[in-house]
């Protein structure tokens, strides 16, 4: 027999599962099969035992690889795609592309998410994926909050790690957000002079839910002891593979889909080692191109930093403010980031 299975938590609806095909049935060798026909037992002492359906997730495995093809996009290097184990069931990308408003509550110049009123953010949101799925009508376009978590600060704080954690109850409010359109969310860390050994656990409960993904940024990671925003900081691929780990491990203890890790990235320095970034069928990476400015310098530092420095699936950033800043230069469309080789899978707007 056949059911569906929807993930929910909190009430929202998992989208992190829509890759899925669930197919319930009894066990080959079970002669008993339980349907909508089955008699009652034939006296109040008779007791039929039938086992518990079992779900078996099914990733589709053509679909996969065409969609990975698809992504190239005409690249002729061999970078791409990579090549890489299959994911786990329920993976997000690339058979969708992910459309993320990043920002923080606390703050109208850190993001579109913090900007704008709730209800104003949302209805951007869900206009801009409708832009995106017109200019791709093959891919699913599903909307994402991409929430700074832990914020890089300019002060040292009473424990002198240049960082400031934010109210889970902030967080919370995030995650309402999110449910009222379905959307997938993302905790972001800014770790300053602390470590995501130290950051990242504090946020376990949320990554333990299946539409909450996580975001690192190597631009405020000061391994040189500076303050965030005096020099940009980075992280080493032993940095990443760390947290990968981590969250591989919350994927398989708890039965969740892959997690999708964003790393920030617009300059070479930023990432170091990126041949020794692990690559595991719980994660999905993706390499956000996060510079800002004319169009022309944008696609230089994705081909630069992103596409010659292959790791897995990638990301291109767009600011509704400072890709104006420059001369002559202004917001990317949709058509025209897509003609990026690779394509992008998960577009974030600041």
């Amino acid at each position: 027999m056949k059911r569906s299975l929807v993930l929910r938590t909190g009430g929202l609806a998992a989208i992190a599962s829509m890759a899925l095909s669930f197919t319930v049935g009894c066990n080959a060798g079970n002669a008993a099969t339980a349907d909508a026909t089955a008699q009652p037992p034939k006296s109040d002492t008779e007791v039929i035992v039938v086992p518990a359906p079992a779900a078996v997730a099914v990733l589709d495995t053509a679909l996969y690889d065409a969609k990975m093809s698809w992504m190239v996009n005409g690249d002729s290097t061999g970078k791409w795609p990579v090549k890489a184990n299959y994911p786990k069931p329920g993976a997000i990308l690339p058979m969708k592309r992910i459309l993320a408003y990043y920002g923080n509550l606390y703050s109208t110049r850190m993001g579109i998410l913090g900007e704008l009123a709730e209800k104003d953010m949302l209805a951007k949101l869900q206009g801009e994926v409708k832009k995106w799925h017109a200019a791709d009508s093959t891919t699913e376009v599903v909307p994402a909050l991409h929430y700074i978590a832990v914020t890089a600060q300019g002060s040292a704080g009473a424990d002198g790690k240049y960082r400031l954690r934010m109210p889970h109850k902030e967080i919370d409010k995030v995650l309402a957000m999110a449910e009222k359109i379905n959307a997938l969310v993302f905790i972001d860390v800014q770790v300053g002079l602390s470590t995501l050994q130290a950051e990242i656990p504090q946020l376990e409960k949320y990554l333990k839910m299946p539409h909450v993904h996580l975001g690192i940024d190597p631009e405020f990671s000061m391994k040189t002891g500076k303050k965030p925003g005096s020099v940009i900081g980075s992280f080493d691929a032993a940095d990443i593979n760390y947290t990968t780990d981590y969250l591989a491990k919350l994927v398989k203890e708890n039965n969740l889909p892959p997690k999708v890790l964003v790393v920030h990235r617009f300059t070479q320095a930023m990432v170091t080692n990126y041949k020794q970034i692990k690559l595991q069928p719980e994660i999905q990476i993706v390499m956000d191109m996060d510079g800002w400015g004319a169009q022309a310098r944008k696609i230089s530092t994705y081909r630069s930093f992103i596409h010659r420095e292959p790791v897995q699936f990638t990301g291109f950033k767009l600011f509704y403010k400072n890709d104006f800043r420059e001369t002559n230069s202004r917001i990317m469309t949709p058509e025209e980031v897509l003609k990026l080789k690779p394509q992008p899978v998960y577009i974030q707007y600041q």
